[in-house]
């Protein structure tokens, strides 16, 4: 499969301060999320990715253009709904509309028509001649996300379109996230604080810190390979079970205080791990599944001191 993106030792810096450190990586997934705490360069990556920073060295290709020298050609392709408001509150909603179509390259009367179909798609078709100053805070998210789609871009690229939206709303909007991508053909790039959202919509995941990438995961292929998590608490000796459980196979690792972390390994049962621990004297205070979430993996990332070791997925 082709590559939506690629990094090639992207940085970019603001004067002296750097905010992408080296960035290196092929995407090629329907949906791709991008997480990182507040100030970790997410913001920066996707107006580095759109042309508005240039990068210090190396470059970025997306979706097969570079963004150094092919810019022009990438932006018919790409659609963009930001995370803050850019909307003109004294427009209607379809003229506003059809004014972004044209600024994409459309012809007035195709422009016109995409508006209309483009507001009916995401549920605002009976509020289409309303200004947009009248429009409720869920109403001016779907009216940004009408923008972004009208000229039937190849990739669009969301930055927080859950933000702010109630419960009701925010499942709607995921909803029209996954339909895009299922349906519509579109390539999608996902940025949001909430790991749900992420979780429900994205098949790869892009993970930022200070600038760099500490995780990249396939979401989709952690999904199928069905790992068997165990979480364990224990009371004795930590280096002695650690030591027979390695032994079993077991990818395991110590969260101190008598905590551990494994993934079953094939064949092997959870009765194995009491048979280890009542071989070696070891009390097994607490025991219990479960999978891998996003959030175990956003947590990994941001706890590692060694990059490399969270962008594999170690334990």
């Amino acid at each position: 499969m082709k590559p939506v993106i690629e990094l090639e030792h992207l940085g970019v810096r603001f004067g002296k301060r750097e905010i992408l450190k080296d960035l290196t990586c092929s995407v090629s997934g329907r949906s791709i999320g991008l997480l990182g705490p507040n100030g970790a360069g997410k913001s920066t990556l996707i107006n580095t990715l759109l042309g508005f920073c240039k990068p210090a060295r190396g470059t970025a290709r997306v979706l097969g253009f570079d963004i150094r020298t092919e810019l022009r050609q990438l932006r018919t392709l790409v659609g963009y709904m930001p995370e803050n408001d850019a909307l003109i509150s004294n427009m209607s909603a379809v003229s506003f509309i059809r004014l972004m179509a044209e600024l994409s390259g459309l012809p007035p009367d195709a422009a016109l028509e995409r508006a209309h179909e483009a507001l009916f798609y995401v549920g605002l078709g009976e509020a289409r001649y309303r200004k947009l100053g009248t429009y409720s805070l869920g109403m001016r998210q779907l009216a940004k996300l009408a923008q972004a789609i009208v000229h039937g871009p190849q990739l669009l690229i969301l930055d927080e379109p859950t933000n702010g939206l109630d419960p009701p709303a925010r499942q709607r909007m995921v909803r029209l996230v996954r339909e895009m991508r299922d349906q519509l053909n579109m390539h999608i790039i996902l940025c949001s604080h909430l790991l749900r959202d992420v979780e429900d919509s994205c098949e790869e995941v892009l993970i930022l810190k200070d600038g760099r990438l500490v995780h990249h995961a396939n979401l989709e292929e952690e999904r199928r390979s069905n790992k068997r998590f165990v979480e364990i608490e224990t009371y004795g000796d930590e280096a002695v079970f650690a030591e027979a459980i390695a032994g079993l196979g077991c990818e395991c690792a110590s969260a101190g205080g008598g905590r551990f972390r494994m993934v079953l390994s094939e064949g092997l049962e959870v009765r194995d791990i009491y048979r280890v621990a009542a071989e070696k004297e070891i009390q097994l205070r607490r025991l219990n599944f479960r999978r891998d979430s996003l959030e175990d993996i956003f947590l990994r990332a941001m706890n590692s001191s060694d990059p490399a070791e969270a962008r594999h997925g170690n334990l």
